[in-house]
């Protein structure tokens, strides 16, 4: 765990759909369409009323988020974050951009806590090590910057041993920072 003003960065291994935050985030495509992965287990919990608001919403570019209820989840909300595929191109800048879109969002609607998931390192490719130092870096930078910020708990869920291990080894390398002065 890592604290960063009044709030908590941690690691856990489980599933995100289990997750009792204000939100979960979602690793989504662009075209918002819940398919398998993260996506599939989100939209087979939550019910097909998340995908029906996606539709509404229709497209949401790469490095983006967009919120969306939950349905019968036990989080209010889901933030789809669209990360980018490995090989694309610029993939660390548009990964940063989509874990900093998220959080401005939760900012945005006054969100205390949510669960993010190894955004990108499923079907899109983005290595574990690389995506787990610029997602757990991108956090702590944006709640050091943001003293305001309504979040207090932010979770990293992961889905097996080996994606917890490295996420874990990263986000304790990192140091705690106080934004009290």
């Amino acid at each position: 765990m890592v604290r960063v003003g009044k709030a908590e960065v941690l690691c856990v291994k489980g599933d995100i759909t289990e997750c009792d935050t204000d939100a979960v985030v979602n690793a989504a495509n662009e075209q918002l369409k819940m398919g398998g992965g993260v996506a599939g287990a989100i939209l087979r919990k939550g019910g097909y009323v998340i995908q029906e608001e996606c539709d509404r919403i229709g497209y949401c570019p790469v490095g983006g988020a967009v919120i969306t209820g939950a349905g019968k989840l036990k989080s209010r909300y889901v933030i789809h974050a669209v990360g980018p595929r490995w090989g694309e191109g610029d993939e660390e800048r548009k990964l940063r951009n989509a874990v900093l879109n998220s959080l401005k969002l939760a900012d945005q609607y006054g969100l205390k806590s949510i669960a993010f998931p190894a955004i990108s390192t499923g079907v899109f490719g983005y290595p574990l090590d690389k995506a787990a130092e610029t997602i757990t870096k991108t956090i702590i930078d944006y709640l050091y910057r943001e003293p305001t910020t309504s979040l207090e708990k932010v979770l990293i869920v992961l889905y097996d041993d080996h994606a917890y291990n490295i996420f874990s080894r990263v986000l304790n390398r990192q140091p705690s920072q106080n934004t009290q002065a």
